[in-house]
């Protein structure tokens, strides 16, 4: 008993969740006695043999997620697939070069659908063994109905087995963390809206001790998301809502940091940025409510979101009442340094809103997707999409069919290595070419330096696997009863090794079952191994020769190049936000072409975000440290962020009435805006080519004081007193101020990378640390949160006040 229980520790630390353990057993069932059945009782090897195929792909290669009656339709659409990949596969056998033309086509077609859903991305393995096991081995289409009948066989048995036998929890392992995380950020928001409001409690310690515990939260995040395995194709629409719940969980740590109280008896706030924090620290606790418990309803979330944009509003008007007229003589100015910290704390809670709503809206929409219709999961539609399913898919798929897109380039490299591996295994004479297939699809992976690694892995495992599988049939002989009894733990270990102890392993383990599994069917002995470690060797040959002909330097250059535009587009949909903030101060436009930006830049994310993934999940030594690729993944996060904010704040008044004159602030926004772009412009240039990046902007006194002149000369009504439009101004100042010092982390990192990233093999250790690195956290600690934060509405109130600027004339 002991020793069960220290095996079971050892496997839920190896295998999260015991998802790998639940396949295999299912298929170490299935499989043998699909087998026996066809082979020792009816006869009928044919069928044997594609039913047992057919089972280890259905049950072991693929696990469906969701409600377990959309598992179930998963299962029975597989099985319907299989039905039309094996007719396919058996009759383009009429000649080598039909058989290659359709493994190309098919293995492009099957590869690439997997960018378009969830439900086609996990089951791509499954999918393209359906072709390779017919076209690899040439039949009469006389064969054909005992084939399909296997297929039906082992689809009945897969559908049987999910319902019945340790059916999977529909959990997540990314959402019990973002729950504690959302918490810690709740409780956080509490204690400095009490310390602002002046309250003799919590203490500025009681602040400073929900900041810890919220940087620890999300650090323990990252780290489940890092270790999350399956992370490239197992994503549903609910689980990418929780990925993009991690980024931005992330974002909203650090601008809550920036955020805190920083002194003891530091300033206090308006009662309405002290009513907003607390109302996000409502909807933060109702979002983690709903992480925990999926069935919750989300009226409630809703409910508080609303409350939480009333709240805004009235912070936005209260804003306006603050600061002082124009013409005040300083003498009725009052605490002047209050005003300022006051106007700051107010764009902080603002900025913390607008995260807290962003997090909100992924929750609803995760929730959405979970009772999402089959068509709507099978092609990826989103809830709440304008466009229908097959539309939806054909944008997802569209946005990849880039240059530099990761998914394109894998999905071309895997059908040209599969269609030469057919020709070569007919070259070359073998009696299965299965194998040699086998081989290629086994080894190929995103770059020729992990495929060569993985050839030499594959070879090692398949001659391991070999050698054992020689000296059972050494010791045993030809004993069908023993075989028959190795054969479900042979698969059982094909399934669990994989996860729970290397690829090396996984190929040995699966090579014996596979010589079990021939040597029941066909006795052939020892000989028969030797041929089969020959087939595989030719397979790992051709997948080594496409690795290094096609897009050789793998998921880190193809990163670079992805990020590059993703800062590119996103810089672009910051730039087009202002120019709506821009047109906003004359009159009211649509957001249609700011938009069609934000459209573009979350395209791109989303190609970054499969490259990044593809990164994570390359086997060997990674080329760019951890640390720094994601500091330089979440700054994209943070651009696009900055923009949804700006566009957000300008949409919620496009009703409102502008003083008629704005020339000289639009002028200035404008050229503070273009500072931006063309820096991040720099920055995508340098990240494609390699080379340093720009040095980041510091802030333009001269613009900022010409921007300050107009804002206290356009932005004010009759009387002299500001208007919400000058308030949005300063709060749309302050958002690319806040994209512009996002450049410094995102210059260090790149620093260490470019090199990397342009396709050089020099390799760095991982750090230990998760989340935003080191440089990020550095230059958030560097000054006070009020010379950090708000910088654009102090200056405001202090021309406003009759002081001036350093410099300014």
């Amino acid at each position: 008993m002991n020793q069960l229980t220290h095996l079971t520790a050892w496997l839920r630390r190896r295998d999260p969740g015991l998802a790998a353990t639940r396949r295999a057993a299912r298929t170490a069932v299935v499989m043998p006695f699909l087998f026996a059945m066809c082979t020792q009782v009816f006869h009928v090897p044919v069928t044997g043999t594609f039913a047992a195929f057919g089972a280890f792909a259905m049950l072991l290669l693929v696990e469906f997620t969701g409600p377990m009656a959309q598992r179930l339709r998963a299962q029975t659409a597989l099985t319907g697939a299989w039905l039309v990949l094996v007719t396919l596969g058996t009759l383009a056998t009429r000649s080598v070069w039909t058989a290659a033309t359709a493994t190309v086509t098919v293995g492009l077609a099957v590869l690439f659908a997997g960018v378009v859903s969830s439900v086609l991305a996990s089951s791509t393995t499954a999918l393209l063994l359906g072709f390779i096991l017919p076209v690899s081995a040439p039949a009469p289409p006389g064969q054909l109905p005992d084939r399909l009948l296997g297929v039906l066989l082992a689809g009945a048995s897969a559908f049987i087995a999910v319902a019945v036998m340790w059916p999977r929890r529909a959990t997540d392992q990314l959402s019990a963390p973002a729950a504690q995380v959302c918490r810690a950020a709740a409780q956080q928001l509490r204690a400095d809206a009490d310390h602002f409001e002046g309250r003799a409690t919590p203490t500025y310690g009681r602040c400073r001790s929900c900041a810890q515990q919220t940087a620890s939260s999300t650090q323990r995040l990252r780290h489940v998301f890092t270790a999350t395995p399956y992370r490239p194709t197992g994503l549903s629409t609910e689980s990418r809502t929780l990925v993009r719940l991690v980024d931005e969980l992330t974002w909203l740590s650090a601008v809550l940091a920036e955020a805190a109280p920083t002194a003891e008896n530091g300033p206090t706030a308006p009662p309405q940025a002290c009513q907003v924090r607390r109302t996000a620290a409502t909807v933060l606790d109702l979002s983690a409510e709903i992480l925990d418990d999926p069935t919750i309803p989300p009226a409630r979330l809703r409910a508080a979101a609303e409350e939480l944009r009333g709240a805004l509003t009235s912070l936005e008007a209260a804003a306006v009442d603050r600061l002082p007229p124009s013409d005040a003589p300083k003498s009725s100015q009052g605490d002047l340094e209050a005003v300022i910290d006051s106007l700051d704390i107010s764009f902080r809670s603002q900025e913390v809103a607008f995260v807290v709503l962003q997090i909100a809206q992924n929750l609803d929409l995760a929730r959405a997707a979970h009772q999402r219709g089959w068509s709507d999961r099978l092609l990826g539609r989103e809830p709440g999409a304008l466009t229908g399913p097959l539309k939806s898919a054909q944008e997802r798929a569209a946005a990849h069919l880039q240059p530099h897109s990761v998914w394109l380039h894998n999905s071309v490299r895997g059908a040209v290595g599969l269609g030469i591996g057919v020709v070569a295994a007919d070259a070359a004479g073998v009696q299965h070419a299965f194998w040699v297939l086998l081989g290629t699809l086994a080894v190929l992976r995103s770059n020729a330096l992990s495929t060569g690694q993985n050839a030499f892995r594959a070879l090692g495992g398949t001659l391991a696997g070999s050698i054992v599988g020689a000296a059972l049939l050494q010791l045993i002989g030809h004993h069908p009863p023993v075989l028959w009894a190795l054969l479900p733990i042979a698969v059982m270990a094909s399934g669990i090794v994989p996860s729970a102890i290397s690829f090396t392993a996984g190929q040995a383990a699966f090579t014996l079952t596979l010589v079990i599994l021939f040597n029941i069917a066909q006795p052939a002995g020892v000989s028969v191994i030797v041929v089969r470690i020959e087939d595989i060797a030719l397979g790992c040959a051709v997948s080594l020769v496409v690795g290094l002909l096609f897009w050789p330097r793998g998921a880190s250059a193809a990163v670079g190049k992805t990020l590059a535009q993703a800062y590119l587009d996103s810089a672009r949909y910051l730039t087009g936000a202002v120019d709506y903030a821009v047109a906003c101060c004359t009159f009211p436009p649509p957001a249609l072409a700011a938009l069609q930006d934000g459209h573009r830049a979350a395209a791109s994310a989303r190609r970054l975000d499969d490259a990044f993934r593809t990164y994570l999940a390359e086997r060997g030594a990674k080329a760019v440290p951890l640390g720094e690729m994601t500091t330089l993944v979440t700054g994209v996060v943070g651009l696009r962020l900055a923009a949804d904010a700006v566009l957000e704040l300008w949409r919620r008044s496009a009703g409102d009435s502008p003083p008629e004159d704005r020339a000289g602030a639009r002028k200035e926004l404008l050229v503070m805006a273009d500072r931006i772009l063309r820096w991040y412009q720099g920055l995508a240039e340098a990240l494609v080519r390699g080379e340093p990046p720009p040095v980041p902007l510091q802030a333009d006194r001269t613009n900022n004081a010409r921007l300050l002149e107009a804002v206290s000369r356009d932005l004010g009504d009759a009387s002299g007193r500001a208007t919400a439009t000058g308030v949005r101004i300063a709060w749309t100042g302050d958002h690319l101020e806040a994209a512009r010092r996002l450049q410094a982390p995102i210059a260090a990192a790149a620093r260490d990378s470019n090199h990397q990233l342009a396709g050089t093999t020099n390799l760095e250790a991982m750090p230990k640390s998760y989340g935003l690195s080191s440089s990020v956290k550095s230059t958030r600690g560097s000054a006070s949160s009020q010379h950090r934060a708000g910088w654009f509405g102090r200056l405001l109130v202090r021309v406003r006040g009759g002081r001036r600027l350093p410099g300014q004339s």
